[in-house]
């Protein structure tokens, strides 16, 4: 049975390449008209499909998707104004173009354009098949087989289609969109459908680094990373304690602390959030116990003063990040190994050099790849800022942030506070970039000490 033969992507593309040279005169039709090849070699539904394709986007291409792209890169050129209309002697409202969905249309026509490339290339892939077959002198596959692969060694393809559809269309298409307004006008300014916006190249990117809007930006990173660093840190090691302390020789009761600290995972973090916010504040639980103790006279501003926020913010994190390293770690204490203790023992190490040497290097050689995890996850940790502070207290020295957001939470308030799409998008790039980079550079040290993530 012949098998077909398996390209990379290049050794593709260089094959395709020179079949036109190489192959019979149906064979480069298919290049010019899809499916030339199949209806040669009677594989007449499989040929019909791709010249259906072909004379759809062609006509798709004539009839909308051209405009599509002119408008994609003039983003409009009629605003919305008042128009005066003779027939009723007055000034009446007329519509224009709308630079948002002139930007989606044209963001939806390229990802068509490269579905119908992808399908183009399955068409020469095909092509060049059947020249491949009538070269060994194989039989070609008929359509009941072709449809059986399809349901066999081909199934993957075939139950990923739909999923892959939605995740193109939902995801990816966003995603391109939210890229594209990064490098437009598209502000409280310049709002459709009322105002137009047009492409400004990096002049957003050039604004947010080193224009009006750094003294904003390079604090609130600052932070960011000061948070996320001390929120997966603190977590981590008093994590690591608590399952020491449950899990030493000799405590009685270790299933009982073990449930008590897993409970507070079993409620919704929302609520505890909701719920610390209202403890914490002015003339909440802990103010009133501290002022009637006598320990304090007046109320503490855990959420008033920008570094009082910042500490309650880090502490009351704890209350949810260390029950999730305390399993993991016990996990791991449970399955350490005796024999490498009792070897320590013998050669006098004594219980701090256990925890240093071999305990504490086991306990990161598995949670390493947690960690970088958590660490992105805090750096979006949206959650916790959004339901503790809603980023405050204010600061006015700041472009839409308080004292206390994160580059996310400001990424929220720039696109429905401040209406600044084209800076949140700029935000929300810079985020990715210092997490992809972040996330690349940890995981090769990792692999490199060791470590198998």
């Amino acid at each position: 049975m012949f098998k077909k033969k398996k390209h990379s992507t290049l050794e593709e593309h260089i094959s395709l390449i020179k079949l036109f040279g190489q192959a019979d005169s149906v064979t480069k039709t298919s290049y010019l008209i899809m499916g030339s090849a199949n209806f040669a070699n009677k594989q007449f539904l499989k040929g019909l499909v791709f010249l259906i394709l072909e004379i759809s986007w062609l006509a798709w291409l004539f009839t909308v998707g051209l405009k599509a792209y002119h408008n994609m890169f003039t983003l409009g050129t009629h605003a919305q104004g008042l128009v005066y209309d003779k027939s009723l002697g007055i000034s009446i409202l007329q519509a224009g173009d709308n630079s948002m969905l002139l930007l989606l249309w044209g963001m939806l026509s390229v990802i068509i354009t490269v579905l119908f490339i992808w399908l183009y290339r399955i068409n020469l892939q095909s092509a060049r098949h059947i020249w491949e077959l009538k070269q060994e002198g194989v039989k070609l596959p008929t359509l009941r087989e072709d449809l059986a692969s399809l349901l066999d060694e081909k199934m993957h393809i075939t139950l990923m289609a739909v999923p892959m559809t939605g995740v193109l269309f939902f995801t990816i298409l966003p995603l391109i969109y939210m890229i594209a307004i990064a490098f437009t006008s598209y502000d409280h300014n310049h709002l459709p459908p009322k105002n137009l916006f047009e492409w400004v190249g990096l002049t957003n990117f050039g604004n947010v680094i080193s224009g009006q809007m750094a003294h904003t930006f390079f604090p609130v990173l600052a932070w960011t990373l000061i948070w996320a660093v001390a929120a997966t840190v603190s977590s981590f090691f008093f994590g690591v304690i608590l399952a020491m302390m449950i899990n030493a020789k000799g405590i009685k009761g270790k299933k009982f602390f073990r449930t008590i600290f897993i409970l507070t995972m079993a409620i919704p973090a929302f609520i505890s959030l909701l719920i610390m916010n209202n403890m914490f504040a002015d003339g909440g639980l802990v103010n009133t116990l501290l002022i009637n103790s006598g320990l304090t006279k007046t109320n503490l501003p855990f959420f008033t003063n920008p570094l009082f926020a910042k500490f309650t913010i880090i502490i009351v994190n704890l209350w949810i990040g260390i029950p999730a390293t305390m399993l993991v770690t016990t996990g791991i204490l449970q399955n350490q190994s005796e024999d490498q203790i009792e070897a320590a023992q013998i050669d006098g190490a004594n219980k701090f050099q256990i925890f240093k040497s071999i305990t504490f290097p086991q306990i990161v050689f598995v949670m390493a790849p947690s960690l970088i995890q958590q660490f992105i996850g805090n750096v979006n940790n949206f959650n916790v800022i959004y339901l503790l502070t809603g980023g405050g207290p204010a600061n006015s020295n700041y472009y839409g942030a308080g004292s206390t957001d994160l580059l996310i939470t400001w990424l929220y308030n720039l696109t429905l506070n401040t209406a600044d799409y084209n800076l949140a998008s700029v935000i929300g790039i810079l985020i990715f970039i210092l997490s992809a980079v972040f996330s690349l550079i940890a995981y090769k040290k990792v692999s490199n000490s060791g470590m198998e993530v």
